[in-house]
């Protein structure tokens, strides 16, 4: 039987420049003061939950108009720096060294990078030159699931080797001035910056990956994504999201766990991308939960918002903080696809 691979360390990472929600409002007055509809979204920012979040670059950056070339450019850079940061802490916590490093798994959505983010960070942090690379791109906010996923799976290929998971996902970057729309807006309310990861191993302690799955939705590939502008991306929304999750994930859900001899029962903690308010409720609906259960996904979103991939990461750090005994875990996120990414961790 071949070994599970191990959360061998957990750690997370954000840019320099804290979005205070108050602050963002009063921004976006200034800079859609024009916008007759305004008013009527505005109250989209105050029931997001959201306190606070974190860019990369300061809120007067926003005060003026960007073009591809310069979003990308401070992409490369900032996302770059966080990989760094969040690697170095991974491998402290761990007790590893950089050289044990055997595979990197990299996510990202929200910028363009050839060479790739896992060669920029080889490059700068002298890996060895033997590392494998895996570069994941378009996954959104599932990427954080899924591609530890695939981390977890690299690790079972090859016992004993060291992966390296990463996700960095800089949204706030993205946000553009000129467009009014109402998904515009929503993702000016929600969405902020970071990174993220794991070091995994069949070898060393830590939980354990026992299932991964996925969902994708037929003819949905319009509900979630990127529309690429000529200044920049632009945000696909579709407010049948938490609908969806309120009546289609919990039989999804159930399928999965069935699957390998699991119910939803076995299951003593959630570990979920919270997308927004409603649908972190829809979710607690759907695990059959009370409603404010999902108290790990409320609490980052409310200090970090929705950093898309990494959202999920930062709500595993925060429940493998929780000194309360678990046996199961289920993580699971959404994204473009429509996809649902499933992972269960077993602490024994």
């Amino acid at each position: 039987m071949l070994a599970a691979p191990r959360l061998l360390s957990i750690a997370t990472a954000v840019p320099p420049y804290p979005l205070h929600q108050d602050d963002v409002i009063e921004r976006v007055r200034l800079l859609f003061g024009g916008a007759q509809a305004l008013n009527r979204l505005l109250p989209v920012f105050t029931n997001t939950g959201i306190r606070t979040r974190y860019s990369c670059v300061p809120i007067e950056w926003y005060d003026r108009p960007h073009g591809w070339a310069e979003r990308n450019r401070i992409y490369l850079t900032s996302a770059l720096d966080l990989l760094e940061a969040t690697t170095l802490q991974l491998l402290d916590r761990a007790g590893r060294a950089r050289q044990d490093i055997d595979a990197v798994v990299v996510v990202s959505t929200t910028g363009i990078a050839t060479p790739t983010l896992d060669a920029l960070l080889i490059d700068r942090m002298g890996l060895r030159a033997t590392v494998r690379r895996l570069p994941i791109f378009g996954l959104g906010c599932a990427g954080g699931v899924i591609g530890l996923a695939r981390a977890a799976s690299q690790a079972i290929a090859t016992p004993g080797e060291t992966i390296l998971f990463l996700v960095v996902e800089l949204c706030a970057l993205w946000f553009r001035r000129d467009d009014f729309a109402k998904s515009n807006i929503v993702a000016t309310a929600l969405f902020g910056d970071g990174a993220a990861g794991a070091l995994l191993s069949t070898e060393g302690d830590g939980p354990a990956v026992v299932a991964v799955g996925e969902h994708t939705w037929p003819g949905s590939l319009d509900v979630m994504g990127w529309e690429v502008a000529d200044d920049g991306l632009s945000a696909i929304f579709s407010r049948d999201i938490p609908k969806l999750v309120a009546t289609e994930f919990r039989k999804v859900m159930a399928e999965f766990l069935a699957r390998h001899d699991l119910v939803v029962d076995d299951i003593d903690r959630f570990v979920c991308h919270p997308g927004g308010a409603k649908v972190v409720a829809a979710l607690e609906d759907a695990f059959g939960l009370g409603r404010g259960a999902l108290a790990g996904a409320r609490g980052v979103l409310r200090d970090f918002g929705n950093m898309s991939a990494a959202t999920v990461m930062f709500v595993l750090e925060r429940m493998l903080a929780d000194p309360r005994p678990w046996n199961r875990a289920l993580m699971n996120a959404l994204g473009p696809g429509f996809t649902a990414g499933f992972i269960v961790l077993d602490n024994r």
